[in-house]
């Protein structure tokens, strides 16, 4: 199969659930990952979708991924928490974590957790909503392998550590901001080479550091921090709250998602939750912040734009359409996920 399908999300998320399911998890914690995965194929983010499943299965049937469904509770107090993931799949431990900031920002106005012993969360943006939907103002990051150089090194030394940010505006939509920290998530590079396109100069370097635009010469080679130093900084600092604070793997302790999947990918989340009320009053702050949504919205726009965007709006939007269009899939994705159903005996039907 070649080009491009689209597929009605019920049956996609039904499919993949069908396919977690087989391969050891209960039918709640299978139609949750199938539901994080699904819907980043929605908001236009593939690199985070279906096309993660063949990996993660690959990771469940040799155990470098577990089928436990909740992370340990290692230390809880005050406002503060340090889970153990126990590798398993971090959509599971990551809707734990954040839940559990969410309760003691709550409490204490305030609450941070960390998980060891992670593996990949999908969306980072998907944590962040939780919070802002909460009334909270949320942050979600998580540490890599490294993948990128500092400023004038010939070696990857920290990854492309995403990071994102939920603040609540009361209309139902949040200002979402969901970021890799290098030029272009190392996903996309993936999708690029399974799709076999070519990749912008500035996303990533040959094994020599070279620039290129080949996505085959970028998996071997360095990803490119966004805004060069900048992205770098912030990358660091992401390693630190995730695995450096969690008592988790960092730098080169993470090891990486594809090369050896018989090797737990040991990463680390970090999870911050801010109860707006703490600060004062919910309704005063959500109107702030409508306020300064206007300003940028309503301020003069270059020639060309049709409109000016918050961070996530495009995403949401994109999701809002996909659900009475369809979910556009490369043939590609869609022969892997039916082929890594089949591994694990399940059949799909055509999709509807």
């Amino acid at each position: 199969m070649s080009g491009r399908i689209t597929v009605s999300p019920e049956w996609l998320v039904e499919s993949v659930g069908s396919v977690f399911a087989a391969a050891g998890l209960s039918a709640r914690a299978a139609a949750t990952v199938a539901h994080s995965l699904v819907e980043a194929d929605l908001r236009g983010t593939p690199s985070h979708g279906v096309l993660l499943v063949p990996m993660y299965v690959e990771r469940l049937r040799k155990g470098s991924v577990s089928t436990h469904e909740t992370a340990e509770v290692v230390l809880d107090t005050g406002a503060i928490a340090v889970l153990d993931g126990r590798h398993a799949l971090g959509q599971l431990t990551g809707d734990q974590a954040m839940d559990l900031a969410v309760g003691k920002a709550r409490t204490h106005g305030i609450g941070a957790v960390t998980v060891r012993h992670a593996f990949h969360f999908g969306g980072a943006y998907r944590y962040a909503r939780t919070a802002a939907a909460a009334g909270c103002i949320g942050v979600a990051a998580a540490n890599t392998r490294p993948l990128m150089p500092a400023p004038g090194g010939a070696a990857a030394v920290v990854g492309n550590n995403p990071l994102a940010v939920g603040i609540p505006t009361g209309d139902g939509e949040p200002i979402l901001l969901d970021m890799a920290l290098s030029e272009a998530a190392l996903g996309k590079i993936r999708l690029a080479a399974q799709e076999g396109r070519p990749i912008p100069p500035t996303w990533a370097t040959d094994s020599e550091g070279t620039p290129t635009t080949d996505p085959a010469e970028a998996l071997a080679g360095l990803l490119l921090p966004a805004a060069g130093h900048k992205g770098y900084g912030l990358a660091l600092v992401v390693d630190v709250l995730s695995g450096v604070l969690s008592g988790g793997a960092f730098g080169g302790g993470v090891r990486g998602l594809y090369a050896d999947t018989t090797t737990p990918n040991d990463c680390a989340h970090f999870f911050l939750a801010l109860d707006v009320s703490a600060f004062g009053e919910q309704a005063g702050f959500e109107h702030r912040v409508g306020e300064l949504a206007e300003q940028i919205t309503g301020s003069p726009k270059a020639p060309g734009t049709e409109r000016l965007l918050l961070p996530g709006q495009l995403e949401a939007a994109r999701q809002a359409a996909a659900r009475h269009t369809g979910v556009p899939l490369d043939a590609s994705v869609l022969d892997a996920l039916r082929e890594t159903a089949s591994g694990v005996g399940v059949a799909l039907g055509d999709p509807r």
